[in-house]
């Protein structure tokens, strides 16, 4: 029988999409089952209507079974089936979709309860990445003869009358012999279809069976409501799904009808995996469209503040590429994102105010997420997630959210105050939190790298300004003691210039301090640079550090400054070693590294003699 030619433009379509639509070839099992569910749809739709059919929904499946020694994988239905004219207009042209064409035929009432995948006419195509010849043996509904198409791929294919006996439609693929780069027979071993199946066609409709055995689950839990869900349930599939030893901190459940109508599970994990801090972590959700997956991990569907969340997007609104593999990113796809957001947020929300015990765990594995969601896009989304945060704080054990300190709160507070440091313990230590707590205010403190830059990004809640423990003004002081203490400095301000000129670049200047008690001296710094960012950025790698402006702030009424005031009138040597020695100790307190430590031995040597 003489091969029938495919169109010229149809050969250049089979080539890109055998060799460039489809990333995986496993794929291809996907699209053909995926194809076996349309025309079983198309007969189940019949039947409504047709008493002729004679099946009801419990009858139709798709059958899946494998000829290792003759290297076949045969899908068979008991679908609508096609004649040999539509075998041939299907078939025969690449992009025809006999899907689509049934769908337009109906009319708009009709159509819009009719859920098609194929609509591009190109999936079936893809048996040739992985088939040297594909057989498909068909017989309509209503027809009494059946047909047989097939090819060996762009040469060309033919179509000549067959015997089946029942309605329905065969697929067989020979399967390629291997080569040194590829291995074609791992999809001739039962193990690995009942991989690709569970992983891509598990909420197929429609029973898939091999070696009789039903191998997909056909009703997802996402399709159920939260009262036909048990919690066990839900944690069940997480762990299996997701592949986690523990269950969940908490389930999500989301149906949504309106501009987008979709379907989501989502969870909030307890621990973050091992890897979740590097780039081999894939963040998104998993996207299904009709009960087939099409996409494993969409990013598109969770800000990167929520990268943690875990689940499943079901939705028959998206628009789809021809490979049926990746979307195309539309209005769809946004209002979907925009809405999990929102739902994620408040269903945290509710987490801390109802199970706060819950809440701290799932804190203590991303809590850090949230907060380089604060920071970045220059703080977008500072508003939605300041709330969730939660702090350590000098009052009390345990944590505390931005909410609970400002309602705890003296009438007579101005500010959130705040320290930012290695460890809670030489936070509580540091010498400029003394008069904060003296007055009884509490004091949040925050041991990450990027906290200080989380509380410049908030900067102020609930009406309050952040304040660090380090500013230049603390608002401690009234207006009688800032005077009082402007007019001392302006009485000093010959010593401040020699305590500065002593330490040279060590220092931008030195300054009598409204924030020291019992402590003789302390760091803070000018400008925006803060000594904490000075930290963080000398973390980094590279060679371009970037340097604080440090001021040495004296305590005026600590014996030491007597000292130093009387050795700066009787022997400036002497004032200068003391300067030095405060400077060191002050960067001891500040938790920075001495760059001096031999120096700083040889002044307290000295001193003591």
């Amino acid at each position: 029988m003489a091969k029938k030619q495919f169109k010229a433009e149809s050969k250049r379509l089979m080539d890109l999409m055998v060799n460039s639509i489809y990333t995986h070839k496993e794929i291809f099992l996907r699209e053909i089952i995926s194809n076996a569910s349309d025309a079983i749809d198309k007969l189940s739709y019949k039947a409504l209507t047709d008493d002729g059919v004679g099946l009801s929904r419990s009858d139709f499946a798709i059958k899946i079974s494998v000829d290792k020694e003759n290297r076949t994988i045969t899908v068979s239905d008991n679908g609508i089936g096609m004649t040999a004219a539509e075998l041939e207009s299907n078939l025969g042209v690449i992009a025809k979709s006999g899907s689509l064409s049934f769908k337009n035929e109906m009319d708009a009432e009709k159509a819009e309860g009719i859920d098609i995948i194929g609509q591009f006419g190109v999936g079936f195509y893809s048996a040739f990445m992985v088939s040297e010849k594909v057989t498909v043996i068909s017989r309509a509904y209503g027809a009494s003869e059946a047909a047989v198409w097939e090819s060996e791929g762009a040469d060309g294919y033919t179509v000549r009358a067959a015997e089946k006996d029942t309605v329905g439609t065969d697929i067989i693929m020979k399967i390629k012999s291997d080569t040194e780069s590829e291995n074609y027979g791992e999809f001739l071993e039962p193990f690995r279809l009942r991989g690709i199946i569970k992983k891509y066609s598990d909420y197929i409709r429609y029973p898939i069976i091999m070696d009789g055995e039903t191998i997909n689950s056909m009703v997802p839990l996402w399709q159920r409501t939260r009262a036909e869900v048990s919690d066990e349930e839900l944690n069940r599939f997480y762990r299996d799904k997701f592949f986690d030893m523990e269950d969940p901190v908490k389930a999500i459940l989301v149906s949504a009808e309106g501009l987008v109508s979709y379907k989501a599970l989502l969870y909030i994990p307890k621990k973050a995996p091992y890897n979740y801090y590097t780039r081999d972590y894939a963040a998104g959700l998993q996207l299904y469209t009709n009960g087939v997956m099409i996409m494993e991990n969409c990013a598109e569907l969770l800000p990167e503040c929520f990268r943690f969340v875990r689940g499943i997007v079901d939705s028959q609104d998206l628009s789809l590429n021809i490979s049926r593999e990746m979307l195309q990113h539309d209005r769809q796809l946004k209002i979907i994102a925009t809405n999990l957001e929102k739902k994620i947020k408040t269903e945290l929300k509710k987490l801390l105010t109802d199970e706060r015990e819950k809440y701290e765990e799932f804190f203590k594995s991303f809590g850090l997420q949230l907060k380089y969601g604060v920071v970045a896009d220059m703080g977008m989304k500072k508003e939605m997630l300041s709330e969730l945060l939660l702090f350590s704080h000098a009052s009390a054990d345990g944590r505390l959210t931005l909410d609970e300190y400002v309602k705890a709160m003296p009438e007579d507070q101005k500010y959130v105050y705040y320290a930012v440091g290695e460890s809670i313990p030489k936070l509580a230590a540091l010498p400029q939190g003394e008069a904060v707590r003296d007055r009884g205010y509490d004091i949040l403190y925050l041991t990450d790298d990027v906290d200080e830059f989380v509380m410049n990004i908030i900067h102020e809640y609930s009406g309050k300004e952040l304040k660090s423990i380090n500013a230049d003004d603390t608002g401690l002081s009234s207006e009688e003691e800032k005077a009082e203490t402007e007019k001392r400095q302006e009485e000093h301000q010959e010593l401040m210039g020699f305590i500065t000129e002593t330490l040279k670049d060590k220092i931008a200047s030195a300054k009598l301090s409204t924030k020291l008690k019992s402590s003789a001296a302390c760091l803070s710094a000018e400008g925006d640079i803060t000594l904490e960012m000075e930290k963080y950025f000398s973390s980094l790698p590279g060679n371009n550090k970037i340097k604080a402006r440090r001021v040495l702030e004296l305590n005026a009424s600590h014996p030491s400054f007597d000292a130093l005031k009387s050795a700066y009138a009787s022997d400036r040597e002497k004032a200068a070693k003391y300067s030095e020695l405060l400077y060191f100790q002050a960067l001891l307190l500040a938790d920075l590294p001495l760059d001096e430590p031999l120096r700083f031995t040889q002044l307290i040597s000295e001193l003591m003699v």
